[in-house]
């Protein structure tokens, strides 16, 4: 999250080239799904949690921990 979030961010000003794999997470993002990228490193691949709520939970694990 912390390196491809801004890559994503720049490739939407046009910074960087979008590549396939920015474009599928700046969808999910759009769509507020998480992005399977960030799921896949984590807990999140149990969650049926919209993006908003994942980064709300994830918070709290990272605070409790």
């Amino acid at each position: 999250m912390k390196i491809k979030l801004p890559l994503v961010q720049r490739a939407l000003v046009g910074e960087v080239t979008m590549s396939d794999d920015l474009e599928k997470m700046a969808t999910s993002i759009f769509d507020n799904f998480v992005p399977k990228s960030w799921t896949s490193a984590g807990y999140g691949h149990l969650s049926l949690k919209p993006l908003a709520s994942w980064i709300e939970d994830l918070n709290e694990r990272i605070t409790f921990l």
